[in-house]
């Protein structure tokens, strides 16, 4: 995967790739990136790339050329189709699933405004997807851009060390991940369930699961409405739902 980030702030940026997860990532070829500042593309000679709206009201908005000349150099240098996602507060609200789809893609080109908002051609012409990380507006797309990246990122093949840790996450399932522990099993008179010291497998998965349907109907019900549960997970939850009454 490549990915192209197209913003007036490219240090805001630069610090996710060269930290952590994602930095192994890179160094490792499981991915490249590229910061674009769209304003080395304006053609305006004050270097300007926002001006006011037309009909009037306050702010600034994005003007269209620097940030189309942009996308099309990135375009060509790659020679790929490549999904161009405009961080927006009025886009498809981020998930998993959302996050699973774009892995499976090979060239992703985001889109990080600034001011007011973005000429609607860019909207309309440019963009495959317009995705909110959530219900409130931001400074720019830069903070929603690397919320999306790093989500994205930790899905390719090989880039978390243990296989398994992706798949099972909160969200993955569709559930919300069960309770983890380690060492000491005793800390402060505070005990690590004897259940997983037993060395049984089968009671493992079991105590697991029931914890994250558990979890899951705690903290976020709509999901369970969401689910294709089996019998015996209607029960477990049903006894939780009495348990609780």
């Amino acid at each position: 995967m490549h990915i192209d980030v197209l913003t007036l702030f490219p240090d805001m940026i630069s610090g996710i790739f060269n930290s952590s997860i994602l930095k192994k990532a890179s160094d490792n070829d499981k991915f490249s990136y590229n910061l674009v500042n769209f304003r080395d593309y304006t053609e305006n000679k004050h270097k300007k790339v926002d001006d006011y709206p037309y009909g009037g009201g306050a702010g600034m908005v994005l003007t269209p050329q620097p940030v189309f000349d942009a996308v099309e150099a990135v375009t060509k240098e790659k020679k790929t189709k490549p999904r161009v996602i405009l961080m927006c507060p009025q886009g498809e609200p981020y998930n998993q699933k959302k996050a699973e789809e774009l892995a499976g893609e090979d060239h992703l080109i985001f889109i990080c405004g600034h001011y007011e908002g973005y000429d609607e051609r860019i909207r309309e012409n440019l963009v495959t997807d317009e995705i909110s990380i959530g219900d409130y507006v931001l400074t720019g797309g830069e903070l929603g851009a690397m919320v999306v990246i790093d989500s994205v990122v930790r899905l390719l093949p090989d880039v978390l060390g243990n296989k398994e840790s992706a798949p099972e996450d909160s969200f993955s399932t569709g559930l919300l991940e069960h309770p983890h522990y380690t060492r000491p099993a005793d800390f402060r008179g505070l005990t690590v369930p004897d259940v997983l010291m037993s060395g049984d497998h089968a009671k493992i998965e079991a105590w697991r699961k029931r914890e994250s349907l558990k979890r899951t109907y705690e903290r976020r019900k709509e999901l369970l409405r969401e689910q294709n549960l089996s019998d015996e997970d209607i029960k477990i939850v049903n006894e939780i739902k009495n348990k609780d009454k």
